[in-house]
């Protein structure tokens, strides 16, 4: 999968994208992710990518000039362009994996500002995406959000595949289960016994208890 992300401040992308799981993905080939600054294709000696918005209001909109000229720069017959708002529909697993199977190039186009001038949605963007009911200073860091979702759902970025199956949100839908590991009793705080029993059919059973009555507590929304 090839992502660019076309954003203002690329310096936020480019640390977590060369971390962890995410340099994994790469190093193995199984991604690549180029991060580029908007105001190389914004015109005049002061790359302005920005105005202020016609009928009044607070705020600066981002121009129409630079966006255009870098997505068709970029684009290829199967780019998907995702413009990161939270006017957008809000990114979950299902989404995600929806995004991991299906396509082998994306462009994420970072929001700033007020926005983007409307006729960047109407004729580039193939989809807007939020990762939640809130407003950032900018998509930069909601580009970085949907990414990690999406590539760590590739085949092979992670060590051990069933990891991805039975994260939160995956599976049976429900909040993992929680996790322990040595020692055993640390500060008169033990290990579930179930736990240490070898006994796989138990703890499988207990940890779908646990998965419910987490989820029940914490988000019964997704019950």
């Amino acid at each position: 999968m090839r992502i660019d992300i076309l954003t203002l401040f690329p310096e936020i992308c480019e640390g977590p994208l060369n971390q962890s799981m995410m340099k994994r993905a790469q190093a193995k080939g199984l991604a690549s992710f180029h991060v580029h600054n908007l105001r190389q294709w914004a015109p005049g000696k002061h790359a302005v990518t920005d105005d202020m918005p016609y009928g009044g209001g607070q705020g600066m909109v981002m121009k129409c000039e630079p966006i255009f000229a870098a997505i068709e720069a970029l684009r290829t017959p199967q780019a998907r362009v995702v413009l990161m708002s939270p006017g957008g529909r809000r990114l979950d697993q299902a989404i995600a994996r929806e995004y991991a199977a299906r396509d082998r190039h994306l462009i994420l186009l970072c929001g700033h500002y007020e926005g983007v001038d409307q006729r960047v949605i109407d004729q580039l963007v193939d989809e807007e995406l939020s990762i939640g009911d809130y407003v950032l200073t900018n998509g930069a860091i909601a580009a970085v959000v949907f990414t990690d979702a999406v590539v760590r759902l590739i085949p092979g970025v992670l060590g051990d595949d069933v990891s991805a199956a039975q994260d939160s949100f995956s599976g049976n839908g429900l909040l993992e289960y929680p996790q322990y590991t040595r020692p055993v009793e640390f500060r008169g705080l033990r290990v579930p016994e179930i736990l240490l029993s070898g006994h796989h059919a138990a703890i499988a059973k207990w940890r779908e208890e646990q998965s419910l009555e987490k989820t029940r507590r914490v988000r019964p929304d997704l019950l």
